[in-house]
């Protein structure tokens, strides 16, 4: 089991030094910023178990750095640390989560039986992820789903895993539209393989910024910039002997693909500043929703790099394609936003489970999984209709509707839209002898369409 992970958000350097130090003596691991913008860049890259931060800090307050930790990435216990006259302030910590508080100046000692007692307690995070593994009987690196496309990435997923065992295993390009899962696949991928008891770095190369991506990456020395107050390694070497997952590669500008490409090549990093090249020996996974064979004929992406990335590619098929396994998907979101907020499960309606099967998710799991929070969260009832999902009618549903509103209006005045699909679909599966793929066929819908209308009007589809 790795060792806890602590952030600390500190500017004065001899007291981060110090700080820095006695945690890392405890057996912690540690990460230290010196701004709320690179703290929050840091608990992006690793989720830290703890964090322990000043409050006035040069471009921000902690009291705001510690509402965003709980709201972005998990209720972590925290530790602040005040100044005198600022009991005000640690009691308002408090009140957003933090656990204790230490005046300065520290007293190291007791910031080590502090640091051991919050992170010896049960967080509602902590509970929230093993109440949902437990409910749900998956773990970190389970897949949810067994369609036929679901069972073909399970197995392709299972062979390019124990490839991994090699000091230089080949790479992996993971593809897919927005919201497939790419980065969850990643983890998976990562916690089925030999590497798995090693670190799982993740940068995520549309969300940092142009100026810090390079660093991040590669790392510097100090000095190497404005602000760089202290050497720092790159996630690459961060990675150690683990994964180092790059998130939407092709957001990456043409420089540092170039960069990127000698690293791959020469299994090297050379931080800015540095005159010496440090050894890397992760394993490299890549993740993109953007065509790059088109990026490489427009001049957007390189070519060598692509093949550098391209040795094994893992395709993730979008949501609409994956059958029932929305379903499966919907259930256990269900079940992981209530354990998450101390509810009993809701269940799925049969009204509920028709909507969730005729949406075409735009926005695949991502999407899914959004609208099961919302719902969850906002009907705080024993059942999830399809109401509460606050889905948009199946596409060309309306129109269609329209259509028949049109050629009933005369012979029925004032029908509704409902009343007049409702006739539509009963006269179509009478002149189809209810045969639901030829009535499909003629109203322009899918069969999983049809269906939802039928359970949504009490009809008998034979």
């Amino acid at each position: 089991m790795s060792a806890p992970h602590i952030l600390l958000l500190e500017d004065e350097g001899a007291l981060a030094r110090a700080l820095d130090r006695r945690l890392r003596r405890d057996g912690y691991t540690v990460a230290v910023s010196e701004t709320l913008a690179n703290a929050k860049l840091a608990a992006r890259r690793r989720r830290p178990d703890l964090a322990v931060l000043d409050l006035r800090l040069p471009d921000g307050y902690g009291l705001d750095f510690l509402e965003w930790l709980r709201a972005d990435i998990a209720d972590i216990p925290a530790i602040v640390m005040t100044a005198f006259g600022e009991l005000d302030d640690a009691i308002a910590a408090m009140r957003l989560g933090a656990v204790d508080f230490l005046k300065k100046p520290l007293d190291l000692d007791a910031l080590h039986r502090i640091a051991a007692d919050a992170l010896a307690r049960e967080t509602p995070a902590t509970r929230a992820a093993d109440t949902s593994r437990a409910a749900t009987g998956t773990e970190d690196n389970a897949l949810i789903g067994d369609s036929p496309a679901m069972r073909a990435v399970a197995a392709q997923l299972e062979r390019i895993a124990a490839l991994a065992t090699s000091d230089a295993p080949p790479n992996v390009l993971i593809t897919g539209e927005t919201g497939t899962g790419k980065d969850r696949i990643a983890r998976v991928l990562h916690g089925r393989s030999a590497r798995a008891e090693a670190e799982f770095v993740q940068v995520d190369c549309a969300a940092l910024p142009r100026d810090l991506i390079e660093a991040e990456l590669f790392g510097h020395e100090k000095g190497a910039f404005t602000n760089a107050h202290r050497a720092r390694r790159g996630l690459l070497a961060a990675a150690g002997r683990g994964t180092a997952f790059l998130n939407e590669i092709g957001e990456l500008t043409m420089g540092l693909q170039a960069k990127l490409l000698t690293a791959l090549e020469s299994r090297t990093v050379r931080e800015i500043g540095s005159d010496t090249e440090r050894d890397i020996a992760a394993w490299f996974v890549a993740a993109t929703n953007r065509d790059l064979a088109t990026l490489m004929q427009t001049g957007e992406f390189r070519q060598d790099l692509y093949y550098r990335l391209n040795v094994l590619t893992l395709h993730l098929p979008p949501l609409r394609e994956r059958g029932e396994d929305v379903i499966a998907l919907a259930e256990h979101f269900v079940t992981w936003t209530a354990a998450r907020h101390g509810r009993a499960a809701p269940q799925l309606a049969a009204d509920a489970r028709a909507a969730l099967r005729v949406h075409d998710w735009p926005g695949n799991v991502r999407e899914l999984r959004h609208v099961i929070e919302r719902a969850v969260l906002v009907h705080a009832d024993d059942v999830v209709e399809a109401a509460h999902l606050q889905l948009p009618p199946p596409r060309g549903a309306v129109s269609r509707a329209a259509a028949a509103s049109r050629s009933t209006a005369a012979a029925a005045p004032g029908a509704t839209l409902a009343d007049n699909e409702r006739e539509l679909i009963e006269r179509t599966l009478a002149e189809t002898r209810q045969n639901i793929s030829e009535a499909a066929r003629r109203l322009g819908l899918s069969r999983g369409a049809l269906r939802y209308r039928l359970e949504k009007y009490g009809l008998d589809g034979g």
